[in-house]
């Protein structure tokens, strides 16, 4: 579904990935792991669009997309969560659903099935954004990636900062979505626990290159701690 093929991208003057290479396969789910600093939110812009690699390609289906612009590649179906469960903060749940809603063919079916992976923010309709938990903005800024009836989601640290019973929920939400096929998934995630047992293929990151990869599954625990311990 995805496929990234040498990716060199920086900023400035500073090269952040290193020839970086990796796919995810359909209806299936790829992780990326690696500590703080290591070039995975920089992999994740660049796929999207907003940066671009002064080498390599980013293949969508087996389409060259590396020149096209971030909402050419949303109009293909790839959606992104970034880092940090943004919303409009101002706008309540409700309208944040809306806006997206009212952009799409489908709008409204694909708001109730959104609503349907995340009931509890049902209940939430008429709260401003800002004033939802962590747990709660990140829901509805994963409710919002999947209102665009997305083929690949991009998901940057969905459980960073989480309260624990809300990573549950989110976890099992992910999965369950990859389970019912139809969507891709490129997971950018530190546990990685939750990250194994959602993917098919791992990559590890270090310093902006990758380091190991390899089958995903509880297997490959231990071998990915090894590597995140280097």
């Amino acid at each position: 579904m995805l496929e990234l093929d040498g990716l060199q991208v920086g900023y400035g003057r500073s090269l952040v990935l290193h020839g970086v290479s990796l796919a995810v396969p359909d209806d299936g789910v790829a992780a990326v792991m690696g500590h703080n600093g290591a070039g995975k939110s920089t992999l994740l812009r660049a796929a999207i669009g907003l940066l671009k690699p002064r080498a390599g390609r980013v293949l969508f289906a087996g389409e060259d997309v590396t020149r096209l612009a971030p909402h050419e590649r949303v109009a293909r179906g790839v959606a992104y969560v970034p880092q940090g469960q943004q919303s409009f903060p101002h706008l309540t749940t409700a309208e944040n659903l809306q806006l997206i809603a009212d952009s799409r063919p489908r709008g409204k079916a694909a708001m109730a099935d959104a609503l349907d992976l995340f009931p509890a923010l049902r209940g939430l309709m008429g709260r401003r954004a800002g004033l939802l938990s962590g747990g709660q903005r990140q829901q509805l800024a994963i409710a919002r990636a999947l209102i665009t009836s997305p083929r690949l989601l991009l998901l940057d640290e969905p459980t960073e900062g989480i309260q624990p019973s809300v990573v549950a929920e989110i976890q099992e939400t992910i999965l369950s979505l990859t389970r019912r096929g139809g969507l891709s998934v490129l997971l950018v995630e530190q546990h990685v626990g939750f990250a194994l047992r959602a993917a098919e293929r791992y990559y590890v990151l270090e310093s902006g290159r990758v380091t190991s990869s390899g089958a995903g599954g509880q297997e490959a625990e231990r071998d990915v701690r090894q590597a995140l311990a280097v």
